[in-house]
């Protein structure tokens, strides 16, 4: 009996070891000092082609449950402003104020591996091509709008910024929000040292020039967002188009050819009757960027790629989209929603209150303000006013 109870004891750790490793290969359980494994996700590009990335990468060791690298959307979780090594060896010695070609994406792709930075500020001839987009309709997309879109670019002719800023080898842009942050800042100054200076909608400069700047080179809206009055536009601005609807691009269509406004059902406020600008300053904006900033950076509901509650991002997030992909630098001033003081102006233009923005029914506000942190945290943008 003695060598059989001795062989027992022998036999049973080597059992349950085996047993153990059986399991863990089974089950994909990675034991200590072993590499994690990363799950890859198949992206499309905004051209159409499949990407493989790294989507989240979780270590699991017999015994705890060691976390994930990314968030659900696929951003890094530990965000901070410092430099990779890679990034420190290219950019850490550049005079502070120099122009960082490729910052930007550099430091996107770093925090967000499934970024893909070559998708175009506007609308071109060719947008037909355009895979992630010519599925869904407005805003998402441009679907049963191709017509009336081809019409339009026929006769604007022009798909670029201007001749002098697309020839710059590196561009700074910042996105000027409409938040009454911006008032008492007297950044305005600072505001026009840069490149390219995108503003929104309505959001005035005369008589707020010592905190939001005097120039402006494109202003983003939607029909109901535009200055109505011509005597306010800008000069040498270029006016660009964001559609949110399939009537938006009627609407576009009667500014660009000067004809008279008819047809204004389906608005939620009163619009522009005139846009003073010839159709050689008139841009789409690309709305790829709606998509993007929507389900990809944001998190909203798909919804069936329809508009609808809380899936709509601002403009503001939409522009600072757009910059990701077409600056190398990247800096916000008026944005940051405090919901907690209410009576805050929500404009630096006007009185209405903070309070306001709760009664949103397309926006996230909270879900929008998270993203926006994460880039701020990573220094992915500069945020002048300290708002976000």
């Amino acid at each position: 009996m003695k060598p059989t109870r001795s062989m027992l004891f022998a036999v049973c750790p080597m059992l349950v070891l085996g047993f153990l490793y059986y399991s863990s290969g089974k089950l994909h359980l990675h034991v200590w000092g072993q590499k994690p494994h990363k799950h890859k996700e198949a992206t499309v590009t905004e051209a159409g082609n499949a990407k493989t990335e790294p989507e989240v990468e979780t270590v699991i060791s017999v015994g705890r449950i060691v976390g994930s690298v990314y968030d659900k959307l696929g951003f890094l979780l530990k965000l901070d402003g410092k430099l990779p090594p890679e990034l420190e060896y290219k950019y850490g010695n550049l005079s502070e104020g120099v122009c960082k070609p490729g910052y930007v994406d550099a430091k996107m792709t770093s925090i967000f591996p499934k970024f893909v930075k070559p998708v175009s500020m506007f609308l071109d001839q060719n947008f037909k091509r355009l895979k992630n987009i010519n599925n869904y309709l407005p805003p998402f997309g441009f679907r049963t709008q191709e017509n009336i879109i081809e019409l339009i670019l026929a006769t604007t002719k022009n798909y670029g910024l201007n001749p002098e800023l697309d020839s710059l080898a590196c561009k700074r842009c910042v996105i000027v929000g409409n938040g009454g942050i911006l008032s008492n800042k007297s950044l305005g100054s600072r505001i026009d040292e840069y490149d390219i200076i995108v503003r929104l909608n309505e959001a005035p400069v005369e008589g707020f020039v010592k905190d939001v700047g005097s120039k402006t080179t494109m202003r983003i809206t939607y029909p109901e967002g535009a200055i109505q009055n011509p005597l306010r536009y800008e000069k040498d601005s270029l006016f660009v188009f964001s559609a949110f609807k399939p009537q938006d691009f009627r609407w576009l269509r009667q500014m660009v050819f000067k004809d008279n406004l008819r047809g204004v059902d389906g608005f939620w406020k009163s619009v522009a009757h005139q846009v003073p600008r010839e159709p050689s300053e008139m841009r789409i904006l690309n709305p790829y960027f709606i998509q993007e900033a929507a389900f990809r950076f944001i998190g909203l509901p798909h919804n069936n790629g329809l508009m609808g509650k809380g899936n709509i991002p601002t403009l503001g997030a939409v522009a600072i989209t757009m910059a990701l992909h077409n600056c190398d630098e990247v800096a916000v001033a008026g944005f940051g929603y405090d919901m907690s003081t209410p009576h805050a102006p929500l404009h630096y233009y006007e009185k209405v209150k903070m309070s306001a923005i709760k009664e949103s029914w397309t926006h996230n506000i909270s879900k929008e303000k998270e993203f926006l942190r994460k880039l701020v945290k990573a220094g992915v943008i500069t945020d002048l006013t300290n708002g976000i």
